[in-house]
C-alpha cells in the first residue's frame, strides 16, 4: 500500500526509521513545496531495499549513474550505456563496469558517497515537503552501485552535518524529560564523543537540561543529540516524574520524636500551661502510626 504524508508531520528521520525497522522495499519520492524564494519544485528519490538504502537520484530516468560517471570524465554516456547493455540482468550497474574493469573500488565508493550519502544527507535541511512512499515501484538496477547503507547510517550522517535543526525544532525531546534506553548493553553504531557522553545518561532519571549543565553542554545541542539516539533506535524520551510532596507519615517516619525550638512554639491563650512531655509526643506518634 502506497503512504503518502509531509514532512512537518512525520520528519525525514522518523520515516527513515520506520522504513528500515520494517525492511521496507520501494520508492521514497519527496517534493519540495513551494517557497518564498522558489515556486519551483523539485522531486527527490531514494530507492530502499529491504529497509536499506540502495540508490538515489532527481529523476526517473535511471540515467543519473551515468551522468555522475560521465562527469567525472571516467567515461562517456555512450560508452557506459553501451556496456550497461551487456550487464546481467538484475545486476547493479556500478557493480557491473567494476567486474568489467571499467571502474575501481574507490571509484565506486566515490559514486555510492556523490549519489546516496551527498544527496540525502542534504535533505534533513527541508522545512517542509510532501512525501510518498510506493513498495511496489521496482529496483532501479541502472542507478544502483551495487553498495549499500542502512537508513541509520544516513540519518547519523545527515544529522551530524545539520546546521539548521529548525525544521526538525518541534521534534525534539523536551529539556524537562529523560531518556530511557531500549537496546540491551552498549549500541552497536559508532556514536561520537558527545553522543556517548549523553548516552550514559540513558536511565530515565536525569533530565535532560540537567545532562547539558552535568556535560557543559547546550541544552539545544543535547536535545539534538537525545534526537538522534531517538530516531536511530537506541533510546526513548521519557517524562520524568515530579516528586510528591512529603505527607505527614513521611514528616514522622523522618523525625519520630518531634520538638518544637522556643522561638517556634505556637502561641496559645494560657501563657502559663504546662510544656507538652516528649512521653506524650511519642504516644501521638504511636497513634498517628497505627492510624496510617
Amino acid at each position: 500500500m502506497t503512504v503518502t504524508g509531509y514532512l512537518a508531520d512525520f520528519s525525514l528521520p522518523e520515516l527513515f526509521q520506520l522504513l528500515e525497522q520494517g525492511n521496507k522495499t520501494g520508492l521514497l519520492t519527496i517534493c519540495t513545496l513551494n517557497d518564498k524564494i522558489s515556486v519551483e519544485r523539485h522531486n527527490h528519490h531514494i530507492w530502499f531495499s529491504q529497509g536499506q538504502i540502495v540508490a538515489a537520484g532527481n529523476s526517473l530516468d535511471q540515467q543519473g549513474l551515468m551522468r555522475l560517471i560521465a562527469q567525472r570524465g571516467w567515461m562517456g554516456d555512450r560508452a557506459v550505456s553501451r556496456l550497461a547493455q551487456s550487464c546481467q540482468v538484475n545486476t547493479p550497474l556500478g557493480l557491473c563496469l567494476k567486474n568489467q574493469g571499467v571502474i575501481t573500488a574507490e571509484q565506486l565508493k566515490l559514486l555510492f558517497y556523490t549519489q546516496v550519502m551527498r544527496q540525502v544527507c542534504a535533505l534533513f535541511a527541508l522545512p517542509d515537503g510532501w512525501f510518498q512512499f510506493d513498495p511496489k515501484a521496482p529496483l532501479p538496477v541502472a542507478e544502483m552501485t551495487g553498495l549499500i547503507a542502512t537508513a541509520t547510517d544516513v540519518t547519523l550522517a545527515g544529522l551530524r552535518a545539520l546546521k539548521d535543526w529548525a525544521a526538525l525544532d518541534e521534534k525534539l525531546p523536551d529539556p524537562s524529560s529523560a531518556l530511557v534506553s531500549v537496546v540491551e548493553g552498549k549500541p552497536n553504531l559508532r556514536l561520537n564523543p558527545n553522543e556517548w557522553q549523553v548516552w550514559e545518561f540513558t536511565n530515565g532519571t536525569m533530565a535532560l537540561k540537567d545532562v547539558a549543565q552535568h556535560l557543559n553542554l547546550s541544552v539545544a545541542k543535547t536535545q539534538q543529540i537525545a534526537f538522534r539516539l531517538i530516531v536511530t533506535g537506541l533510546a526513548e524520551e521519557m517524562p520524568l516524574m515530579a516528586a510528591p510532596p512529603p505527607s505527614a507519615f513521611d514528616l514522622l517516619e523522618a523525625d519520630p520524636e518531634p520538638h518544637l525550638a522556643p522561638s517556634q512554639a505556637p502561641a496559645t491563650a494560657n501563657a502559663g500551661a504546662p510544656p507538652v512531655s516528649q512521653s506524650f509526643l511519642q504516644n501521638l506518634v504511636g497513634f498517628l502510626k497505627s492510624k496510617v
